[in-house]
């Protein structure tokens, strides 16, 4: 065999491992480890396996990721985060759909403090889909729009996928949080307006709400939400005012969320250790993963397969146009059966050239794949994000009336990518200002 084809027999290899359900990061290293054996010997293989844990452990960027996932978890132990929906119904009642548009912004605000859609999807299910069931709405509509509002968990900062996008890519990681911000607020508002649309054209999907709402009862709600408003504006103001670095915005938040955790005295120590040991966790996941990756990028430049499939993209003349359309098949195919951080990571060391062939703008194409890879998560048949809804709801409602609810809003997200397609101006406008 040449080493071109131990490349793509590597890739071969690799999708039937994951197919075998064995873990991605793992498999990653297993092929990526064999893979260079074969090419260039034992002692480079061996010295990969000990040099790239290392050398990507201790890039100074990749702290940043700990820090804002702990962030996150000190916000759900001390419940930081419940006032966010209670707030948004008082005061997005009068609306046709309020309770679900308030699922969407509760969401969106859930997002900028864990940056995950799982746990946006799973945390609002609990919270607003009873709440709308009780005020007899679709159930189709409410667990749809949860489910897919979680998606912009993954778009609104901090974005874990942004940071590991930013770091392989060699991209600013504020300017990308920045764009990502751009299409957050643009799905939140699509998903909004998808909403008003459906319950205008048939009431019967929302009912109204039988209850009086006084001014009074609003900016007292205002209150429980002070928490996320502190730690948004102290976080994100003073990460693009350039107070201090997204390296360093981490720290700050999840300083700034114990702080406001113990001002409220909503967490213990029980909760801090949980805290604590569930950012190991995930945080070591999300490593291994990401070393995986970094050691298939080097087997990839070894056998010389990346470049080859470049170059025949290359030669074939495939318009820029065509080579993201195949991409966003292939992103919101892998987001059905992959969390978005492994399927990133999985496939950049292999479009990585065929984007700079083509001459993609890399900003532009790191929001692009989060936007792909979150569509994924509510795609059928295999959409996480709907089977943690369901796990959420059980026997209450069926995945098929979840599903059902959810089209809706994949159709706003095709609009959404029409739009960042053809007009890239729309993510790139607010990254240019910090240039």
């Amino acid at each position: 065999m040449t080493d071109v084809q131990i490349g793509y027999a590597g890739v071969g290899i690799l999708l039937a491992l994951i197919a075998l359900r064995v873990p991605i990061g793992l498999s990653l290293i297993t092929v990526s480890f064999g893979g260079i054996y074969i090419l260039v010997g034992a002692r480079p293989a061996f010295g990969a396996l000990g040099v790239f844990p290392y050398t990507f452990a201790a890039t100074w960027h990749l702290s940043s990721i700990p820090m804002f996932v702990l962030m996150g978890f000190f916000c759900f132990h001390a419940g930081l985060t419940k006032g966010l929906f209670g707030a948004a119904r008082l005061w997005l009642s009068a609306l046709p759909g309020g309770l679900a548009i308030a699922g969407v912004l509760g969401c969106a605000g859930f997002a900028a403090v864990t940056g995950s859609s799982i746990a946006c999807a799973a945390a609002m299910g609990r919270i607003a889909v009873p709440e709308m069931l009780r005020y007899r709405y679709d159930p189709g509509l409410a667990t749809g729009s949860i489910a897919a509002a979680g998606t912009i968990g993954a778009l609104i900062p901090p974005s874990i996928l942004f940071i590991l996008y930013g770091i392989i890519v060699k991209v600013q990681v504020g300017q990308l949080f920045l764009g990502g911000l751009a299409v957050g607020l643009l799905t939140a508002a699509a998903y909004s307006a998808v909403i008003m649309l459906r319950v205008l054209r048939n009431p019967e999907l929302a009912p109204k709400a039988d209850e009086q709402i006084t001014w009074k009862m609003r900016m007292v709600a205002l209150i429980d939400v002070w928490p996320v408003l502190v730690l948004i504006l102290g976080v994100f103001g003073g990460l693009f005012a350039g107070i201090f670095t997204p390296t360093e915005a981490g720290a700050v938040g999840a300083s700034m969320a114990l702080i406001i955790a113990f001002i409220k005295r909503s967490i213990d120590l029980r909760g801090i250790w949980s805290s604590l040991m569930e950012t190991l966790t995930i945080s070591a996941s999300i490593f291994i993963i990401a070393i995986g990756a970094s050691m298939l990028t080097r087997f990839f430049a070894y056998s010389g397969a990346g470049d080859q499939i470049a170059e025949l993209v290359h030669n074939m003349g495939i318009s820029p146009l065509l080579l993201i359309m195949a991409i966003a098949l292939l992103y919101i195919l892998l987001g059905m059966f992959l969390e978005p951080i492994g399927a990133m990571l999985l496939t950049l060391p292999i479009l990585l050239p065929l984007i700079q062939a083509a001459d993609i703008n890399l900003l532009w194409f790191g929001v692009l794949v989060a936007k792909l890879l979150e569509i994924g998560m509510i795609t059928p048949p295999i959409g996480l994000n709907v089977f943690v809804l369901k796990g959420v709801m059980g026997e209450q409602i069926s995945t098929g009336t979840i599903f059902r609810g959810v089209m809706w809003f994949i159709f706003a997200d095709i609009i959404i990518l029409a739009l960042m397609v053809a007009f890239p101006e729309f993510v790139l406008f607010l990254p240019g200002l910090l240039q």
